[in-house]
Order: C-alpha cells, then structure tokens, then sequence
C-alpha cells in the first residue's frame, strides 16, 4: 500500500498515512513519484489561510513522476508518445467545467466554480491526490506533459509552481521591450518573474528581497540589480529605483512576496502610468493599507491581479525553459530533500527561508 503525508488540519502535525492501490479508470494514468515541491501556499495552508481546504488533503500541488500505469492513455497533452517509465509532470488544476460564465464567456478559467487543485482541494479522503505520496493519481482528463529535452526532473521541481506563476505574471503584466521591471521578492516565483521579464524584452530587472543567498541566485538568473530588504530601507530602495530610471519610477513592479507591506511599497516605486502585479497572494495573509489618490488614481496606475495559472503558461513556460535551461538554473534553487517522514521538517524550513525550495522525494530519489 502506497504512503502519503497527509495534512489532517490547520497547525496539526502532518501524518503519515498507507492508501489503498487505486484501480484505474479508463483515462487514467497512475505516477511514481519522483519528487513533489513543498511551497509558500502549503505553509499558508498550514497556517488555515485558505478558505474551503477539504482538510484532511495530501499536499503537493506541483510534482514530477514517472508513469507507472495508464488506462488507454499513449499521448499527453500536447500529442507527444507517453509510455510506461516516460518522467512527467501534471498540470495541477482540474475539473474546470469550459461551460460556465468565467470559462465559456470570458475565457477566465482560473475563476470557475467548479475548479479544483491537486495537493490543496481534493480531499485525501478521495485518495492519492497529491503529490507528498510514494503515488499519484491522475484522474481522467489531468493534463500529463513528458518533460522536454533537456528538462530533468530536478529542473522542473526546482522551479515549481513559480515557474509558472512566475511565467503568468510576467504575462499579465504585458512588459514591453526595454521596460525597467522591479521583481518584489527573491523566493521561486520571484526568480522565474525576473527571469521571464529579462526574456520578455526588459532593459533592466530589479530583485528586491533576501537573504543574501536568495539574491546571489537573482543574479544567476540575470537580474541586473538587487536590493536587499536587510540592508537596504524602504528609502533606500526607492531612491535606488528613482536613480535607474531617471526619477520616475519602474515601467512595471511585480509582487512575488506574499507580504501585504510589499503592496504600498509596490505602488511607490512604480512610474506614472505603469502597471503592478500582485501574484504573491494566492492565501489571505492580511490587509493592507493603500492611499488611493496618491498610489493609484493620481498615479494612473494599473493594479492587476494573476490568481494561479493557466494549463497554457504550463506547457509554454516549460517550451521557454527548455529553450533558455543554461539561463534558468532552477535545479540550483533546492535547498533540501525530505523523504515522507521529514515533511513536517521541510514546512518549518521553507517557512523559515533556511531553504528556497523544499522537495519531498517520497520513494527517496535523491536522498
């Protein structure tokens, strides 16, 4: 019988439980898992900032596996051969309905009612449906893609959810070529923002966060300036924004913080007329405290917000990575491995920031 770290409830400690071998329905493929990221929104779901957790869940929202298993299902999502041993990844989002208003209407899956996320709304009740399991099973009509070459696994679980939140903000916020971007935050996603917003065509990228080691890998993913919250203040950080930019301020500012003091801080450093991404608040951390006349209206500012991703920033982030690997070292962000056992251990480091990314290895690859 397969293992997984289950979630029982808010601040309770994480279990380790045995599950039944799942029976396949047509249509479904059933994974070994290599290894499953350990990211802020599992430390926010451990805190109980998310409304409607199905607790108990297994966590483990982006992973990478091997296909041990699949029920009539030879090619994956975008046509490729898919075979028995094939190393894979998933797009974690499922069951969006493509009917209802927000899918059919204006073409905002991300908001349908009916959406669910492995590793954060199945239940694990309703079986292996995360990836902090020795197995994961992917449900008829999941998204399965085979890792291009010469993506590894480490590469792929490296980047995590932020490689492809970090991808959709960088879209979202629609940079154009020679923009000056300013990066709040040096965690996963803020280094896949970065990076992105560097091959999208920015001039200069700015990476504001820490600790030091988390700025040295800013710079290792071509950030061309770095601030750190430690030794730098709020002042500081903006007349060095100013002082790049001949006095106005960034083109865009991407938040990657999850912080609600980065939002004010945001809205300052951005130009008249430019554009701020929120994409570090998928949980509910808090409030915050804006003045709307003088950061946003008086501004002329643009404040747009990019909940979770789309199965399209998936498969082109990952084309993009494929492409540009020796500018994306990705595999260089973990920090540490954890078999089942240690997940506890791995929330309280990533929690900590000891590591920037934390990976379960359930069946100890890696170990």
């Amino acid at each position: 019988m397969p293992r997984a770290a289950v979630m029982s409830a808010p601040r309770k400690p994480i279990e380790l439980r045995d599950f039944p071998d799942p029976t396949l329905e047509p249509g479904a493929v059933l994974l070994e898992t290599v290894a499953s990221e350990v990211c802020g929104t599992d430390v926010h779901i451990h805190h109980g900032r998310l409304a409607s957790v199905p607790f108990p869940i297994i966590p483990g929202h982006v992973s990478v596996g091997r296909v041990a298993d699949a029920s009539g299902v030879d090619r994956d999502a975008l046509g490729a051969a898919l075979a028995i041993g094939d190393v894979v990844t998933f797009y974690d989002v499922h069951e969006t309905c493509g009917r209802c208003y927000h899918c059919a209407v204006v073409r905002q899956p991300t908001r349908c009612p009916a959406r669910k996320v492995y590793g954060i709304t199945y239940s694990a009740n309703d079986g292996l449906l995360g990836g902090w399991a020795e197995r994961i099973y992917l449900k008829p009509g999941v998204r399965v893609l085979r890792l291009p070459d010469p993506l590894t696994a480490d590469d792929v679980i490296g980047g995590g959810c932020g490689l492809f939140t970090g991808f959709a903000a960088v879209e979202r916020a629609d940079i154009t070529m020679g923009d000056t971007v300013v990066v709040q935050g040096a965690g996963p996603v803020g280094l896949a923002a970065a990076a992105f917003a560097g091959l999208r065509g920015a001039a200069r990228v700015i990476t504001i966060g820490g600790p030091a080691g988390r700025l040295d890998l800013a710079r290792r993913f071509g950030v061309d300036q770095t601030l750190s919250l430690d030794q730098h203040s709020p002042h500081d950080r903006d007349e060095a924004v100013r002082g790049l930019t001949d006095g106005r301020g960034a083109d865009v500012v991407i938040e990657a913080t999850g912080n609600p003091d980065a939002v004010p801080e945001g809205l300052r450093l951005l130009r008249d007329g430019g554009t701020y991404v929120v994409a570090g608040h998928y949980t509910d951390v808090g409030p915050t405290t804006l003045n709307f006349h003088t950061d946003v209206n008086r501004k002329h500012a643009q404040i747009r917000g990019q909940w979770g991703t789309e199965f399209s920033h998936v498969a082109r982030a990952l084309t993009l990575f494929a492409r540009h690997r020796d500018r994306l070292p990705f595999a260089d962000t973990i920090g540490g491995r954890y078999g089942l056992q240690d997940a506890g251990r791995a929330l309280a480091d990533v929690e900590a920031m000891r590591v920037t990314k934390a990976v379960i290895v359930p069946n100890g690859e890696g170990l």
